[in-house]
């Protein structure tokens, strides 16, 4: 997610489920490098309290925490110029969850989309649903309300939750008093969803089981011309750009885009068949990611700097939303 107020405060935020990706990066990095942390206050966090509503590693969620973090840095986010730190080293995130759930329902909740898929899927493989799943909304709520954001461009399998913060949002104002700005949702440009290369009517998750088709932003070279050139495309001859009856072509073809800067109706134009297009793929994808790939080596040889990010990014984050979450606190009846 990521969140701009009126003074241009920008909050993202990237959970550490997985291994970030190719989708991650055209659909949201690259924008918080080249537009979002230069806008103003910028705030970039990983969500790690996120990942554990589901059944995890800890020593697994932790080497993902510091390699998100590693990326962000990598894919050029400036400590100098914005914000990057973890989340669960802000407990406002926590003290102000509470307050969420406090003016949340049980039936809002159990409405979201996203605990319903995952909780049936937990249920199918026969583990247990965790309450933090159910109020993981919440959260979320407060990752943005804390900051006083007015603007949070968010894909459309976040649209639902952010709908849930404008309306405690706007609850916790009227019962309460004004306290929090109440949020609106703008959408991402091109590439905002990058498809699975195998199943390209399925989003390019870190999540996923089946990994053929995730290019991941720490794939060698080869491995990530392997999976371009083994991408599913489509029945029916040349190339042609029609996410709805040829979404394999129209995949490859929106990631060609967004990695050169072209349309890909008119990058459709200058293919007769599948193998030079996805050829072209392959090596746009392999430039873009090299100088992620190298300054994400330098900076791992190098904790004790990212660290000192991390370290010094909470403490700014910190005392950005402590006054409003104090504010919350004093306005719900609690003690000052």
């Amino acid at each position: 997610m990521a969140v701009a107020t009126a003074r241009t405060q920008i909050f993202s935020g990237v959970k550490p489920t997985g291994h970030l990706t190719l989708g991650n990066y055209l659909g949201a990095m690259r924008r918080w490098v080249e537009e979002d942390q230069h806008r103003a206050e910028a705030l970039f966090c990983v969500v790690d309290l996120h990942a554990l509503t589901v059944e995890h590693d800890p020593a697994r969620v932790r080497r993902l925490t510091r390699q998100a973090a590693t990326l962000l840095l990598a894919a050029g986010l400036d400590p100098e110029v914005c914000t990057v730190f973890v989340q669960s080293r802000v407990d406002e995130h926590l003290r102000l969850s509470y307050l969420m759930e406090c003016t949340a329902s049980d039936g809002e909740m159990r409405r979201m989309i996203q605990y319903k898929e995952k909780a049936a899927r937990e249920q199918a493989r026969g583990g247990s649903v965790r309450l933090s799943l159910l109020t993981y909304p919440a959260l979320m709520a407060a990752d943005i309300l804390a900051y006083g954001a007015h603007e949070v461009p968010v894909g459309e399998d976040q649209a639902q939750h952010l709908e849930l913060a404008r309306d405690l949002a706007v609850r916790f104002n009227q019962r309460y008093g004004a306290t929090f700005v109440v949020p609106r949702a703008t959408l991402p440009a091109v590439a905002e969803r990058v498809m699975d290369l195998q199943e390209p009517t399925s989003k390019m998750g870190k999540s996923h089981v089946r990994t053929a088709g995730i290019v991941y932003l720490l794939d060698e070279p080869e491995a990530v011309r392997k999976k371009v050139m083994r991408a599913v495309t489509d029945d029916g001859a040349g190339v042609v750009y029609d996410r709805a009856e040829r979404p394999g072509v129209a995949n490859l073809l929106d990631v060609l885009a967004a990695c050169t800067g072209g349309d890909p109706e008119l990058l459709a134009q200058k293919y007769d068949g599948y193998g030079p297009l996805k050829k072209d793929v392959a090596e746009a994808v392999v430039e873009l990611l090299r100088p992620v790939r190298s300054r994400h080596a330098e900076l791992a040889a190098d904790p004790e700097y990212v660290d000192e990010v991390l370290r010094r990014g909470a403490e700014r984050a910190r005392g950005m939303a402590r006054p409003r979450v104090d504010a919350a606190y004093r306005a719900m009846g609690l003690l000052a």
